[in-house]
């Protein structure tokens, strides 16, 4: 069970943490051992403690300065639990004040670093936990932390790129539908009730576009709920689901300028995740395991499941099952097997992730400059068509006189 403790040290300073134990006792035997006079010692819900972690949630940027700091602090040859006891002093988000003080109570009752870390998993990706695992098992914490602080670095500048060029189209999108919803639910169904009770009998084009108009407005509000519930049942069964995120996947891929950036980002992904893994020295197979739980793409997970456990396991050699699966291009392909001889993989799989970036940026100016029009065109159709609905009926009115 959890429980969180603050307690007195010698010189007059408290100190708070938090520590499994199976009850009251064994923690007061911990302050003991440690010279600590407790204070205060209380347990922990089950839930609570996510609730703390989760409190201002512990985002990328934050594990980004965390790699960072540690890896400065070891470098210069301070300890692991003195770099800890920095940190917990600099942090003020709790969020991460919370999670180091957890990490020094387990590293003083002696369980390893990377254990923290891993009770976490919708903070910490497999990748962050394996890599400080392999670390602290070959003694090179420090060029761990370097490592992570590079990826994660490239990986928040791709998110920052990705998001910088959408968001434009995004807002132009809801624009676009807030300007529809308003001509179809409030504007038109105004002015089709002036035309229709005025005795006027419009065109055939005008009567059917000012139906649909007074449809819309007796059920608008009807359609708008039903449109919000169906986008929530959406995003939960999306989160939910690994079948729903499967077809979602497959169906958006099909889409040819979509699925050529979705495709690039989860390459990118696969070169600096294993490039990262094989450098920290992990084994290959088990580097690529971990990386099909990262790229985030189905179809790239399964290939590369396939490509460890039926390639490697059974004496394939990297080019050969790279060769077999039919997602990675014939270029990624040929320089893992060249790579494979020479014997520098994890170098070619950083160039790889450099090549890829950059060519998302490409694919993302070039879905940009797609959509833009292609949503311009689409809310300026409406308008028009309800603007002639209404011009040529007007225009009829004036030339009887």
């Amino acid at each position: 069970m959890q429980y969180h403790f603050i307690a007195s040290q010698a010189d007059g300073k408290l100190a708070e943490g938090d520590i499994d134990a199976k009850d009251i006792a064994e923690v007061l035997q911990f302050l003991t051992a440690h010279a600590l006079r407790p204070v205060s010692v209380k347990p922990i819900q089950k839930n609570r403690l996510e609730l703390r972690i989760f409190k201002g949630r512990i985002n990328l940027t934050d594990q980004i300065f965390l790699s960072k700091y540690l890896a400065l602090m070891l470098k210069i040859g301070t300890g692991l639990l003195q770099a800890i006891n920095i940190l917990i002093e600099d942090f003020a988000k709790p969020a991460m004040k919370s999670l180091l003080l957890e990490i020094r109570s387990n590293l003083e009752k002696g369980q390893p670093f990377y254990a923290t870390f891993a009770k976490y998993p919708r903070i910490f990706s497999q990748v962050y936990v394996n890599l400080i695992k392999a670390g602290e098992a070959s003694g090179d914490l420090e060029a761990v932390f370097e490592n992570l602080t590079t990826s994660l670095s490239k990986e928040k500048a791709l998110r920052d790129q990705t998001r910088g060029a959408l968001i434009y189209p995004i807002l132009l999108l809801a624009m676009s539908i807030l300007i529809l919803i308003f001509l179809v639910t409030f504007a038109l169904p105004k002015i089709a009730k002036v035309f229709l009770e005025s005795g006027f009998q419009p065109p055939t084009f005008s009567r059917v576009v000012f139906s649909v108009g007074l449809f819309f407005g007796q059920i608008g509000f009807y359609l708008l709920g039903l449109f919000i519930l169906a986008l929530i049942g959406f995003l939960f069964a999306y989160r939910q689901s690994v079948i729903f995120r499967k077809l979602v996947s497959s169906l958006v891929g099909e889409i040819p300028i979509i699925k050529d950036v979705i495709r690039k980002i989860a390459l990118q992904r696969f070169a600096a995740t294993l490039s990262s893994l094989i450098k920290a020295g992990m084994p290959i197979t088990t580097g690529l395991e971990i990386t099909a739980q990262a790229v985030g793409n189905p179809e790239l997970q399964e290939a590369l499941m396939r490509i460890s456990q039926e390639g490697l396991a059974k004496g394939l050699t990297i080019g050969e099952a790279f060769k077999k699966e039919p997602f990675f291009p014939k270029t990624v392909v040929n320089l893992m097997a060249i790579s494979e001889k020479a014997g520098h993989i994890e170098e070619v799989l950083a160039t790889l992730a450099d090549f890829y970036t950059s060519e998302i940026d490409s694919s993302l100016k070039t879905l940009v400059s797609f959509l833009e029009p292609v949503m311009l065109l689409f809310i300026g159709a409406i308008i028009g068509l309800i603007a002639l609905a209404i011009i040529i009926p007007i225009y009829q009115l004036t030339t009887q006189f």
